[in-house]
């Protein structure tokens, strides 16, 4: 993990955000081109790092895993014209790298896709609801009642060096400025000088600043000093 987040961090960037989507939400019978032409506003995953998700799509670098798409969820039908950018390509690889294009457009992605599921069987949880079929996919139309357990699911997990992380390491930064160093003598006795303290409290600063973006306009350092 640690090997994969320095190939997606430069310019003195040295932190990523997890993202997810458990289970990936694809319709039974559908391909992936259908799925992710759903999906052209917002991406169909969720941060998972304790940041604030923005409004625009953006990141620096990414890696993605997609697991669960079998064979016969891989394109549309052969022979048909294709309708969408998305479904001229014929392979779930190239459909998902240009789909990270077109919502990334600029970023550095490089994306994997694995046809084994990630299974569920006991003892993992049965949270899941009748939305879904055994394999994980959505149906088109639920039941009333489902008993059947849900025994695999397609999954999608991203790692992306994002600009979500300036709020999250620039509150940190702010959080720690305004500990009383005098009050944690035991901490300092350890070993810890104040003047490293202060350094690498200067060092978290300029990493926040690392992240910034031109969407960062409206919510400057001064703002957020003003908190």
């Amino acid at each position: 993990m640690m090997h994969l987040a320095e190939t997606l961090t430069f310019s003195g960037r040295k932190v990523v955000a997890a993202w997810a989507s458990v289970p990936f939400p694809a319709l039974r019978g559908h391909s992936l081109p259908d799925t992710l032409c759903a999906y052209q506003q917002a991406v169909p995953w969720k941060l998972l790092s304790s940041c604030r998700e923005q409004k625009v799509n953006c990141c620096f670098a990414q890696s993605v895993v997609l697991r669960g798409i079998c064979k016969e969820n891989r394109i549309s039908r052969l022979g048909k014209q294709p309708t969408s950018p998305l479904h001229a390509y014929e392979s779930t690889e190239q459909v998902l790298q240009y789909y990270l294009h077109t919502m990334f457009p600029g970023a550095f992605s490089t994306s994997h896709v694995l046809e084994q599921p990630c299974d569920t069987l006991p003892p993992y949880p049965q949270f899941f609801s009748p939305l879904l079929t055994r394999e994980g996919f959505l149906l088109d139309n639920p039941p009333s009642y489902s008993s059947a357990a849900v025994e695999s699911i397609p999954v999608l997990a991203a790692l992306q060096s994002s600009p979500v992380l300036r709020t999250l390491l620039y509150g940190l930064y702010k959080d720690l400025r305004k500990l009383n160093t005098r009050r944690w003598a035991s901490f300092f006795s350890a070993g810890v000088e104040e003047d490293d303290f202060q350094e690498a409290l200067e060092e978290l600063r300029t990493l926040s600043q690392c992240y910034e973006t031109g969407f960062d306009a409206d919510e400057s350092e001064d703002e957020a000093d003003s908190d």
